[in-house]
């Protein structure tokens, strides 16, 4: 855990060991701080069904707080059923989701302007 950046699992598995700190300070920078847990599918299908109205679990939701600060739950039971429909790997496409969630924090949603976003730091970092 550093000052802009606290990871929490709250699963009882063990989490690849990932650069989640240069990635969140490449895409969002130094100065924004954000919170990273790791939740089971029954957490963020309670989170999805709250605030997206939506009664399934995700892979990923991404919260942001204030301009400098936000929020990212990700499940990995659903990343690695997810991994599977896009032929990666589960770290490979736990750094795909990651840098998903950091672009959604950045201000855009889904569409052409995200997925250059996307696109340019999925190459920084071989994804």
């Amino acid at each position: 855990m550093t000052e802009n950046l606290s990871i929490s699992n709250k699963t009882k598995g063990r989490l690849p060991s990932l650069p989640f700190e240069h990635i969140k300070n490449t895409v969002l920078g130094l100065g924004y701080e954000l919170s990273l847990v790791f939740i089971t599918a029954q957490e963020i299908k309670k989170i999805n069904k709250n605030y997206r109205n939506l009664n399934k679990p995700t892979d990923i939701l991404s919260f942001p707080l204030s301009k400098k600060s936000g929020e990212i739950f990700i499940c990995p039971n659903e990343t690695k059923r997810e991994m599977i429909k896009f032929n990666r790997t589960y770290k490979n496409f736990l750094t795909y989701l990651f840098i998903h969630g950091l672009v959604h924090l950045k201000g855009y949603d889904h569409g052409e302007k995200m997925e250059k976003m996307e696109i340019k730091f999925r190459g920084k970092f071989d994804i």
